[in-house]
């Protein structure tokens, strides 16, 4: 039985997320840690946030352990504050999920995601029900930290360059979507000196606006309003602002893939070192690093796989291509507002977003997925087929076929019982080409 996903738990709240399931998987987290130690709790803004924090700091005070309610925050925010102040975390949100969902978040006490064996275990406690409760004298104690936010934003600023921002003074235009990040973005640009413009910047779990996923076609009075009034940035957070997209200073998306080699890119000019990423992601990484001088790390899908691989390593950068960074100088998780202020720190040495865009290799993706009832059987009978062939085969996370013009992934979803295929090539036609042969190789074995 599985209950943990590729990010932590999620469902549409009170139908699958419900108090009595979050209270039962934090019971399982306080057993895993011996009914003793603190945890940091804290939530987006959905406005099913306050329900199932209630229920995560009532199953984390029955099993004895200290909590600290830290109220609402982005999911980096939270980890900062775990990986400092408590000795795990557990995090209320549904990330980029649309207005009904809600989910559970797990974090370490270096505030990184829990590991995979961790949950596992913890996973195992949950599905037997064998929870350790507190006797009544020893049942945990609660205090409240609104601090949480202000000491995120200071740790950003120290890990940049945050003077030589300030003397540019740019224009920034924000979309936080009503989400977590509305506490903090728009205020930490201000501390580097920006004009801040802000949509959305008030939080309503409703998402009234947008939904939580910062799609370019969601996001066009953001691209408008950067022309209109002469900014050098556009930048938009999902829910919980672990993530972040952007626009250039001609109002135009900035491709996931192309912002994640990019970035590789200029940090790889101030520090040399390994990269680690997602194999779904993007060839440019290759080509950037190979250029560089550098080994390239291909991991499972999930950021917990990147942050883990990086430490292990001990890597100078990584990332997946959804606008989720990682800059180790600040911390070993996903970061909106820590890749905005590190664009802005490239930015003030005079580069344009646009031209730092155009700085590296060009290529055509194309994605789908296919619904299927036993996405495993499917999975290894696709896997038996292209392994006895003379392609080269990366067996990683599902299965990545290389061509001489070209890949495609498929992999099984971590949370839904689909098959995803993802294909890239140098030109629009021959991805869409790969595509539908990976199409193909599923619905053979569908």
């Amino acid at each position: 039985m599985k209950l943990f996903g590729t990010n932590g738990v999620r469902g549409i709240a009170n139908a699958y997320m419900t108090p009595q399931m979050v209270m039962d998987v934090v019971r399982s987290l306080g057993t895993f840690m011996g009914n003793k130690g603190t945890v940091a709790i804290g939530r987006d803004t959905r406005i099913s946030g306050d329900m199932l924090k209630s229920a995560a700091i009532a199953g984390a005070l029955s099993s004895g352990l200290t909590v600290i309610d830290v109220g609402v925050g982005p999911t980096p925010s939270i980890q900062y504050y775990v990986r400092d102040h408590a000795d795990a975390g557990i995090v209320i949100t549904a990330s980029h999920n649309p207005r009904e969902y809600n989910g559970i978040k797990l974090i370490a006490g270096d505030g990184t995601e829990m590991s995979r064996d961790d949950e596992g275990a913890i996973e195992n406690i949950y599905f037997s029900r064998e929870f350790k409760p507190a006797a009544w004298q020893y049942t945990g104690d609660l205090r409240h930290d609104i601090n949480a936010n202000e000491h995120y934003i200071k740790g950003i600023i120290n890990a940049i360059d945050a003077d030589v921002i300030r003397q540019k003074k740019f224009k920034v235009v924000t979309d936080t979507g009503c989400g977590a990040g509305s506490l903090t973005l728009p205020f930490l640009l201000r501390r580097l000196g920006c004009e801040v413009i802000t949509i959305n910047a008030q939080t309503d779990g409703t998402f009234p606006s947008r939904n939580p996923e910062p799609t370019p076609d969601a996001l066009a009075d953001l691209a408008n309003l950067v022309i209109k009034e002469g900014a050098q940035m556009g930048v938009a957070h999902d829910g919980d602002a672990d993530r972040a997209v952007f626009f250039d200073e001609n109002g135009k998306f900035i491709d996931e893939e192309v912002l994640l080699a990019m970035m590789t890119k200029y940090v790889l000019q101030q520090k040399k070192g390994v990269v680690v990423t997602p194999v779904s992601s993007s060839q440019r990484m290759l080509d950037v690093t190979k250029e560089a001088g550098v080994d390239l790390i291909w991991t499972a899908v999930g950021s917990i796989n990147v942050a883990r691989k990086m430490m292990e390593v001990g890597a100078v950068f990584g990332g997946e291509g959804n606008g989720g960074l990682i800059f180790p100088e600040h911390q070993y998780c996903r970061d909106g507002a820590m890749s905005c202020a590190k664009l802005l720190e490239i930015m003030a040495d005079g580069k344009k977003l646009s031209e730092m865009a155009k700085s590296v290799p060009a290529y055509f993706n194309s994605k789908t997925k296919v619904e299927c009832h036993d996405p495993k059987s499917i999975m290894e009978k696709v896997k038996a087929e292209v392994t006895t062939g003379r392609m080269k085969v990366d067996t990683t996370d599902g299965v990545k076929i290389w061509y001489e013009d070209g890949w495609i992934l498929i992999r099984p979803s971590g949370t839904e019982p689909i098959i995803r295929i993802f294909a890239e090539s140098r030109t629009k036609e021959r991805a869409a080409e790969l595509m539908n042969d990976g199409v193909q190789l599923v619905e053979k074995y569908a």
